[in-house]
């Protein structure tokens, strides 16, 4: 029996096999990996996870899909909750999920400094999100979660995403992105701070942005901009990934 769908919780259920294959090969699946699966929904990815890696972590925050997800094996483990509040496994080696849309970036952006053991990244996620995870400094879809993704991975796969592999299809287009961790910098947690507050006001120049936020003050922030080359008017947006780093380290 088809369970109803929840609007609220961003769900849409895998339901052509077929996108299986694609996500195998994105996310490099092998026996000694251990997944973490965020929404499994009905336990369609989760069954095939299962049978190709060594642990599965599923964390689902909806109760009324408990009878779908019991038994399915026994190196999978599930646990009820809120990803973004319950106690994610230290342990899991890569993120491999079909996201639930509402609330895919923050689940991406905490997953990368909060859980340090991910080596590899393939989900599923709106087109438009996919999209922003790699964008380009000073397009419109570039902003804080551009930034905070590139510090820390490199993509490695894409694969747009037909909206009937799903059910209820989606009103927007979806896509797979994967990509592998690369190197945090050592002052990842300042530079997060600095990026957020920037694109908060992506309309303001930059010591605007961090004055307003209380990281620096307007001519801290005008001389660190100076030291790494770029103006006062400078905007988030103006700036490459890398050269947040450089501004973190020269406000000091």
């Amino acid at each position: 029996m088809l369970r109803p769908v929840k609007k609220s919780l961003g769900q849409h259920f895998l339901r052509d096999p077929n996108i299986l294959g694609v996500i195998d090969r994105l996310a490099e699946l092998g026996p000694d990996d251990v997944v973490l699966e965020i929404g499994p929904g009905e336990g369609v990815l989760t069954r095939y996870l299962a049978e190709r890696v060594r642990r599965v972590h599923a964390v689902e925050i909806d109760r009324a899909l408990e009878p779908a997800l019991t038994g399915l094996a026994e190196n999978v483990e599930v646990v009820f909750g809120d990803a973004l509040q319950v106690e994610l496994p230290q342990a899991a080696t890569k993120l491999v999920a079909n996201l639930p849309y509402n609330v895919a970036t923050p689940l991406v952006v905490e997953s990368l400094d909060r859980l340090p053991n991910l080596r590899l990244w393939c989900v599923m996620v709106q087109r438009e999100v996919a999209d922003r995870f790699f964008a380009d400094p000073g397009t419109k879809e570039y902003g804080a979660v551009s930034v905070l993704v590139q510090l820390a991975a490199q993509r490695t796969g894409f694969h747009a995403v037909s909206r009937t592999v799903f059910r209820p299809p989606p009103n927007v287009d979806s896509a797979l992105v994967a990509f592998r961790r690369t190197e945090l910098p050592a002052n990842y947690g300042r530079v997060k701070e600095v990026v957020t507050a920037g694109f908060s006001h992506r309309r303001k120049t930059l010591p605007n942005s961090l004055a307003l936020a209380g990281i620096a003050s307007r001519e801290e922030a005008a001389r660190a901009l100076a030291a790494i080359g770029h103006p006062a008017e400078t905007r988030a947006e103006a700036l490459a990934p890398e050269e947040f780093d450089s501004l973190v380290k020269a406000l000091g």
